[in-house]
């Protein structure tokens, strides 16, 4: 069964939303090495729509262009592209496919049962990873926290959504102060073990 790893940048108190505005300053080598290690781990994204449609606004040209982030641009370019929909939709980057199907969880159990691969990475995509927390189908989640409080915007969780048991598999501060925090799905042992 392959595994699902999510990624997000995200703040002190919890915002998601629009991290191209507040991000930046906070991008090192450190983090790009475990964006990095998140993507060649992986054979598969899955994105929901709107991240998507960010990433094949952004990505293509940057491969065309041949800068210096074509060759991450290339790599996001050669791997399959799974996108959750409920709209029909119209792909012109390579390489990209709509989830089949009107039920998320049914699909993404089809999509981990698929023999052999890679990891199927999920970046931003809040509704996506929303929805496979609540179904017990993410098997990590990376959260890059940067140190700033924004007030405002999109939050990781909703208030009521829960609970989501979890245990800290992997932790590391950069060397900006934004925290590297891999969590796994806790069972009821270890969530009896937190109290």
């Amino acid at each position: 069964m392959r595994k699902i790893t999510a990624s997000l940048f995200i703040s002190l108190d919890g915002v998601v939303a629009d991290p191209h505005t507040w991000h930046f300053p906070y991008f090192s080598d450190e983090m790009a090495a475990a964006v990095v290690g998140d993507v060649q781990n992986s054979d598969t994204f899955l994105f929901g729509r709107t991240t998507y449609e960010g990433f094949a606004e952004a990505w293509p040209p940057r491969e065309d262009a041949g800068g210096e982030d074509a060759g991450m641009a290339k790599d996001f370019g050669d791997t399959r592209k799974v996108v959750v929909s409920s709209r029909e939709l119209d792909f012109t980057w390579r390489n990209s496919e709509q989830l089949q199907g009107d039920d998320l969880v049914a699909g993404v159990r089809a999509l981990k049962a698929e023999g052999g691969g890679k990891n199927i990475a999920v970046t931003g995509s809040v509704s996506v990873i929303r929805q496979l927390l609540a179904a017990g189908l993410l098997d990590e989640l990376r959260l890059l926290v940067h140190p700033i409080v924004l007030g405002r915007g999109l939050r990781l969780f909703e208030d009521g959504a829960g609970p989501f048991p979890l245990k800290l598999v992997h932790s590391e501060t950069f060397g900006t102060g934004v925290m590297n925090l891999l969590y796994a799905p806790a069972d009821a042992t270890d969530a009896s073990k937190q109290r």
